[in-house]
């Protein structure tokens, strides 16, 4: 106990001490011009993608998830592909100028960054939130989980060891190697944190938005996917296999339900068997339903990032020689059915729908169960098919006739390329966009005067005055009155009298 105690009480030490040389190390950072900046992100960039595959390897080694030759292709996203989507950013001085408005734009960091890197992408994700928080001058702590810390530590070793010998000030980058969630939590509240930007499981994702601080957090994403009666039903297949056996479908965008069609459901089908998909008997998913999901609501960790054989295996089920992914046939939705849960696993729920209308009601029982504000992907050729799902869907990524993994990050689509994807107000986050730079920036804004503004006159009028004026009303209508039993003194007194009430 005393042991648990001490190591807790060294990961405290370890956090502030790396939060105030961050700090240190970002003053510093403050005064770097954008040539330097630059310089420092590129050299950064290229070290993390030469040493893509090395860390891959290490990442499956550690925590035991995934695919090394995924992973590797992971690390070149979020290094290559990121610095290609914002290596032309200004983030230094006068970003934007307005000449017209006179409206002056200027790009200031945010400060001290903490990250919160999860176990299914452990090195991308570093890779990624180093390189915009160095574009913007931030500095990073990152918080590894605690699965994934040393191949998430040797990925910020690369990127420290380049970033410094480009010129960066040292302590720039720093990594927590003492699993602790208190301090983690304490990272996330310190006062010299100036924005948290969190990946995680939803328990982390909450208590970075109860930090006080600045955050940018993801939500689950149980993101269904349509074929549509008029897709392409060979490539569609073809890709929705190939994005939910990536890397064991440990990217948050991976399609977790088909939801198809019934009249092509028999060209899928076979489409499916041809491309590897085993599809479950009655008994067989009901087993597999006790493995997935032990308590309702729950996912089993031990099925996460692992492959369709030991998934399997872990029901006593045999599959067949090349087996990809498995599917179990579903009608039901919610937490006590475990196939239409997020599985973050080759393991798929297959619905089978009548028309659009019914499609959409399936998609947002599931979205609705775990993945509002996340991603949606569809197969079809109907452009106002695809369009309206978009309008309807309360999902911040809508992909088409594409690979919905690689596509949310940016691989196969035109989105930014990112690991820290927004769900905006449908999924309780700050924004919908793909995290990247800009995010990481104030920007401040100068503006000159450019038109007067004609105020009006404001005369006062005194209560003096205004009891005055009534007082004399009232008399002279007293005055020329046939009652003359009245007297004008008296009235003067009560009226005086109520305007004294009044002005109280």
């Amino acid at each position: 106990m005393v042991q648990l105690v001490d190591k807790d009480l060294l990961a405290l030490q370890q956090m502030r001490s790396a939060v105030q040389t961050a700090k240190e190390a970002q003053e510093k950072f403050m005064s770097y011009t954008q040539e330097q900046v630059d310089k420092i992100v590129k050299a950064v960039a290229d070290a993390a993608f030469e040493q893509s595959g090395r860390l891959a390897q290490m990442a499956v080694e550690e925590t035991g998830m995934g695919v090394a030759a995924h992973k590797k292709i992971k690390n070149e996203v979020g290094s290559r592909d990121v610095y290609e989507s914002i290596k032309d950013l200004k983030t230094v001085g006068i970003v934007k100028e307005d000449h017209l408005n006179k409206v002056v734009e200027i790009a200031a960091p945010f400060g001290v960054v903490a990250a919160i890197i999860p176990t299914t992408n452990p090195t991308s994700t570093a890779f990624f939130k180093t390189l915009i928080s160095l574009k913007t001058r931030n500095a990073i702590v990152v918080s590894p989980h605690p699965y994934a810390v040393k191949c998430t530590q040797e990925a910020l070793k690369v990127c420290d060891a380049a970033a410094v010998a480009a010129g960066a000030p040292e302590g720039l980058i720093q990594c927590l190697t003492l699993a602790s969630m208190e301090a983690t939590q304490q990272l996330m509240s310190h006062k010299d944190v100036n924005l948290i930007v969190a990946t995680g499981g939803s328990a982390l994702v909450k208590a970075a938005y109860s930090s006080g601080k600045p955050a940018y957090g993801v939500g689950p994403g149980n993101v269904p996917v349509y074929i549509e009666r008029s897709a392409k039903i060979e490539k569609a297949v073809k890709d929705i296999v190939d994005s939910k056996s990536f890397d064991y479908g440990t990217i948050c965008a991976t399609e977790q339900a088909i939801v198809v069609d019934k009249h092509v459901v028999d060209l899928v089908t076979r489409e499916l068997k041809k491309n590897g998909a085993y599809i479950l008997t009655d008994e067989e998913k009901k087993v597999m339903e006790g493995v997935i999901s032990p308590a309702p609501g729950k996912i089993n960790p031990k099925v996460v990032g692992k492959s369709p054989q030991f998934i399997a295996s872990l029901a006593g089920i045999s599959l067949p020689e090349g087996t990809r992914l498995i599917i179990g046939m579903e009608t039901k939705v919610g937490k006590d059915v475990p196939f239409s849960l997020e599985k973050l696993s080759p393991i798929f729920a297959m619905y089978i729908v009548d028309g659009v209308k019914h499609a959409k009601e399936v998609c947002l029982d599931l979205l609705n169960l775990g993945g509002r504000g996340h991603s949606l992907s569809l197969h079809t050729e109907i452009d106002a098919v695809a369009r309206e799902f978009a309008m309807e869907m309360p999902v911040s990524r809508i992909m088409v006739n594409t690979m919905s993994s690689v596509g949310a990050v940016g691989g196969t689509t035109g989105l930014m390329p990112s690991f820290t994807l927004g769900c905006g107000s449908f999924g309780g986050n700050i924004t919908s966009d793909n995290v990247t730079a800009k995010h990481l920036l104030n920007i401040k804004r100068m503006a000159y005067g450019t038109k007067e503004v004609q105020l009006p006159k404001h005369s006062e009028t005194t209560v003096a005055s205004t009891k005055d004026e009534l007082v004399s009303e009232v008399i002279n209508n007293v005055s020329s009155s046939t009652n003359s039993n009245i007297d004008p003194a008296l009235v003067q007194n009560l009226v005086s009298e109520i305007v004294k009430q009044l002005t109280k």
